[in-house]
């Protein structure tokens, strides 16, 4: 109990259960939830046709509001603003278990060429079939990245150690590679659009793109966070995990298949915004400090606020111009992420 206690850890009790958690991680992640409810009702309200606020939320629960606002909100920006907190919330989970399962806090999503994977599948349905409907890039950038992910495990036989990152970057520079290669040879119509979703843009949101992302998060989050306790014990080494009773082939498999879904399914809604599965850990890292349970949930969070902000920052700040999310974020992110680097320069 005294170590516990030590740790931050409070005991709470309601009827039956009882159950520890920390409150200073529970107020952080409440109060991140926040900033993110505040930053969509920004995001709902700003725009060509400027919406005030209780405007917004009336139209959210279908109030009495003119027709075009109406329209505005639920056709236009509400899908635009849940894709970009779904895609960041998703790619921040994915950021958090990579690092866990490569025991690297420099691994993101895209280090094992799981988002070129996905760049390529999608790239190619939208060049070879521009007639194809957005619903399908989900399915046809899931099944991009899973089958590098299954490439790089297979030609590497293991799913942590260095030989594995080796082999993940080295297929992503391959795959690097023939994305150029699609450009360089499409017709110069097609590639416009195709540039536009390599960046990491959110002006195609709709309805029919989100069911896929949501249901692969959904999907994913649960995978990661009932393994969390077990990934705990496997970043105190192998045999002290075992001697836990962990099997760590399985943990591993599990670890690996949920960021790479998820991954996958993100960049194939929003293009390829690599700066936050690298970027969310770390600042959530920073948040909440260690333990896989808080660091996933405040990865998700941090990483649904970057991208909502990062979208509605390039929508409005040069409009009627339209900055690619993963451009701001890129040009925004780097200098926080060297700052925090510099922070932690005795640590690394």
């Amino acid at each position: 109990m005294t170590a516990a206690r030590a740790a931050g850890y409070a005991r709470f009790a309601c009827g039956p259960l009882a159950f520890r958690l920390r409150p200073r991680v529970v107020a952080t992640c409440v109060g991140l939830a926040c900033a993110i409810g505040a930053g969509a009702l920004v995001a709902l309200s700003s725009g060509s046709l400027p919406i005030p606020a209780a405007q917004v939320l009336a139209a959210l629960v279908r109030a009495q509001v003119p027709a075009e606002v109406a329209q505005v909100i639920w056709d236009i920006r509400l899908p635009r603003v849940l894709l970009a907190m779904l895609a960041g919330a998703m790619l921040g989970l994915a950021g958090a278990a990579m690092q866990a399962l490569t025991r690297n806090s420099l691994a993101d999503p895209g280090l094992i060429g799981v988002k070129e994977g996905a760049s390529v599948a999608v790239l190619a349905l939208i060049l070879a079939v521009p007639a194809a409907g957005v619903g399908l890039r989900p399915v046809a950038g899931m099944a991009g990245g899973l089958a590098v992910a299954l490439a790089v495990a297979g030609l590497a036989r293991d799913l942590s150690g260095v030989r594995f990152v080796l082999v993940g970057i080295g297929m992503s520079w391959l795959l690097s590679a023939a994305l150029l290669v699609f450009i360089t040879t499409a017709d110069i119509n097609d590639v416009e659009t195709a540039l536009v979703w390599l960046a990491g843009s959110l002006h195609a949101a709709s309805w029919p793109l989100l069911p896929a992302p949501a249901a692969w998060g959904a999907a994913g989050a649960v995978l990661l966070l009932a393994t969390a306790r077990g990934a705990d014990a496997a970043l105190l080494g192998d045999p002290v995990a075992t001697g836990l009773g962990v099997r760590l082939k399985a943990l591993s498999a599990a670890r690996l298949a949920a960021p790479v879904l998820m991954t996958a399914a993100a960049v194939s809604a929003v293009g390829s915004l690599g700066f936050v599965g690298l970027m969310a850990p770390h600042m959530a890292r920073f948040a909440v400090g260690g333990g896989q349970s808080a660091l996933l949930v405040a990865s998700a969070l941090v990483g649904a606020a970057m991208v909502l902000a990062a979208d509605t920052v390039g929508r409005l700040l040069f409009a009627p111009l339209q900055i690619p999310a993963g451009i701001v974020m890129t040009v925004a992110g780097v200098p926080l992420f060297l700052f925090l680097l510099w922070r932690r320069r005795d640590q690394l």
